[in-house]
């Protein structure tokens, strides 16, 4: 993983001090609220629904345990709200009221503290600290090269990738180098301070898309042109919230020493020509979308400045390229070649016959490496009793615990809320499934229906109209025998407690949305979305089924929905077709009916107003 410079690490530690220096004059009156507020936003201090929260960037993902313990430090410590404000909240979450379950039972949110939770964009957030212990929080980050340094603002966000980057088999190139050259670039880059609204930027070096690029403001997808040099292929203009829009391509090979050059110019485009006057259609997308061609022009013309008036300030250079990948260093591992393909494959071989849990788990949970002695293992944090992506302090801990012993000191964070160990050794893989499994990480769902994306929703945050975690639980419970849910196979279901899409409803196979009905929680359901990856297919926004349902008919529906899966998949040479590939040979109609019919069949429940 990335090796901090000097530099790195007295940069952020001064952050940490200035940050410091800001709360002390805002607590003494010093510095009124309007003015410290923009600056807390800057570090990554929110104040939500009960309680400040904290967004910590993790730089394409990557951890390393000394983090992760420091992580576990402060949920421990300081995710922790007073007994007052932590009562209030539960006395609101108990008006708000339970769901209904088909088997008599009922999920009622459970606000718990002292976690962290890992996000679809590879941060990590936590929601009780008090801002009072804010600046303690950012010394111990420091500590560890950590800060929340532009994850949130009208800025340049943290720059994301492919959790398998520098790994991955079908890996064109390295993107990690490139993502550091860009974060050095745009962090507190004074142009992109106040754009029209916040940028994100994904990138990868894989043919599977593991990134969600064509989701993202800017996807960079590293690739070789027919001489076999190696560029990128440019796309902008993707976003989901109320108006969800696929990236399109406005360069299709751009050398790589170009890259930082032509971002200036489509960050320049949109910071001169981007609306200001209304926050819903201040992203790229809607001036992408709006302009098409002009767009792309003017991004062309100022490209042309930079380079031919500005004498291309921002190239890469070969020995700037070199110095940042040095700083990538691959571990010393000791796992001859021949020991992982002959006596290690009998043995996993025989362990997986023996045991059903084991075989699930190396199917689902280990994906190949580039290094052939070595294997990539997703732990997985989709539990019962606990929000998706969400991990206590000890838990935290033990994965610290588990990437020291198994992958040389390294965790990842993924696109889809768990933590991938990139560095394991073939011959430990039944020796960490044992570790894992004892840790409560080794649940071999990865891809499955359980392994959902969920925002935090109503249960936190203020922007939202419904809530998320109750209904994943209730689906979570609803789908806990394995073998359902391997006889299900691979599908995404992602959940957003409102329109700003936190939790990717959009790019689910299946989607759920929390709406506002006269001040009440409804659900809409979306069938047919892609994030882009090989399993999903090319990019696609899904497709609202049917009325708003209330949450109790949410379980049912979904139930309902797949249930025509199994009743529409086809069997070819012993291989089941996919939810997604039965949704779209078949269409939406079948899935819809069933949607409909389903609420007719569903518990009542009492819609409670959200001002309650």
């Amino acid at each position: 993983m990335y090796q901090y410079t000097e530099f790195d690490r007295q940069f952020v530690k001064a952050r940490a001090s200035q940050y410091r220096d800001q709360l002390t004059r805002w607590q003494a009156g010093q510095l009124p609220e309007e003015e410290f507020r923009p600056l807390r936003l800057q570090n990554g201090w929110y104040v939500q629904r009960y309680a400040p929260m904290l967004r910590v960037a993790v730089p394409y993902g990557e951890l390393s345990t000394a983090q992760l313990r420091v992580l576990a430090k402060i949920a421990r410590d300081y995710d922790q709200p007073n007994d007052a404000l932590f009562e209030n909240a539960q006395a609101i979450q108990e008006k708000l009221g339970a769901i209904p379950l088909k088997n008599g039972q009922s999920v009622q949110s459970k606000l718990s503290s002292g976690y962290a939770h890992f996000t679809t964009r590879q941060n990590v957030q936590y929601n009780w600290i008090p801002l009072d212990k804010s600046a303690d929080v950012m010394d111990l980050l420091a500590s560890v090269n950590m800060h929340g340094i532009q994850t949130s603002g009208n800025c340049i966000r943290n720059i994301t990738s492919d959790e398998r980057a520098g790994i991955a088999v079908d890996e064109i190139a390295d993107p990690r180098p490139f993502a550091e050259i860009m974060r050095q670039w745009s962090t507190l880059h004074p142009e992109f301070a106040f754009l029209p609204r916040k940028f994100k930027v994904a990138i990868t070096g894989a043919l599977e898309d593991r990134a969600a690029t064509t989701w993202h403001d800017v996807g960079l997808h590293l690739i070789k042109n027919v001489e076999g040099a190696l560029g990128f292929k440019v796309l902008v203009g993707g976003g989901m919230g109320r108006t969800p829009v696929l990236a399109i391509t406005i360069r299709d090979f751009l050398p790589w020493t170009q890259i930082l050059n032509y971002l200036e110019a489509i960050v320049r485009a949109y910071n001169r020509f981007g609306r200001r006057d209304n926050i819903y259609k201040a992203r790229i997308k809607i001036l992408v979308k709006a302009e098409g061609q002009n767009f792309i022009d003017q991004v062309e013309a100022e490209y042309r400045d930079i380079v031919e008036l500005d004498g291309a300030p921002h190239t890469i250079s070969q020995t700037e390229f070199d110095r940042v990948s040095a700083s990538f260093v691959a571990p010393h591992l000791d796992a001859p070649r021949s020991a992982a393909e002959t006596s290690g494959s009998k043995l996993l071989r025989a362990a997986a016959d023996d045991h059903l849990e084991f075989s699930r788990w190396l199917k689902q949970n280990v994906a190949p490496h580039k290094n052939l002695d070595l294997r990539i293992v997703t732990l997985s944090f989709k539990r019962l009793g606990r929000a998706p992506g969400d991990a206590t302090a000890g838990q935290l801990e033990l994965a610290a615990q588990l990437a020291d012993q198994f992958s040389a000191g390294e965790a990842r964070v993924t696109h889809d809320q768990n933590l991938v160990l990139p560095w394991v050794p073939y011959s430990q893989l039944s020796e960490l499934w044992e570790a894992a499994r004892k840790a409560g990480f080794a649940r071999p769902n990865i891809r499955l229906l359980t392994d959902m994306i969920a925002c935090p929703g109503g249960d936190f945050c203020s922007l939202a109209n419904a809530r998320s975690l109750p209904l994943t639980e209730a689906i979570t419970q609803r789908y806990q025998d394995l073998d359902e849910l391997h006889d299900l196979g691979e599908i995404d279901l992602h959940i957003s407690g409102c329109i700003n899409s936190c939790g990717h409803h959009h790019s689910g196979h299946i989607g759920i949305l929390g709406v506002d009905k006269d001040g009440k929680e409804w659900y809409q359901i979306t069938l047919g979305g892609s994030d882009g990856s090989t399993l999903s297919g090319a990019a696609a926004t899904g497709k609202v089924v049917g009325p708003s349902f209330s949450a109790a008919e949410v379980p049912e529906v979904i139930e309902a929905v797949l249930n025509t899966y199994r009743a529409e998949r086809l069997t070819v040479h012993d291989k089941q077709e996919t939810f997604i590939a039965t949704l779209r040979r078949v269409g939406a109609e079948p899935f819809k009916a069933a949607a409909n019919a389903a609420r007719f069949s569903a518990v009542a429940l009492p819609q409670v107003s959200q001002a309650a």
